[in-house]
């Protein structure tokens, strides 16, 4: 069990990543539109 989780730790730190880079690509996008908006 302990050989099959370490094995999976690398394929999780990529997943994570991932998910941190899409959720700071969407709150860019919020904060643009909320300045759009501001700025109108």
């Amino acid at each position: 069990m302990a050989k099959n989780k370490h094995g999976a730790e690398p394929n999780l730190k990529g997943t994570l990543v991932s998910v941190f880079g899409v959720g700071i690509i969407i709150i860019i996008m919020w904060f643009a539109t909320y300045f759009l908006y501001v700025a109108r």
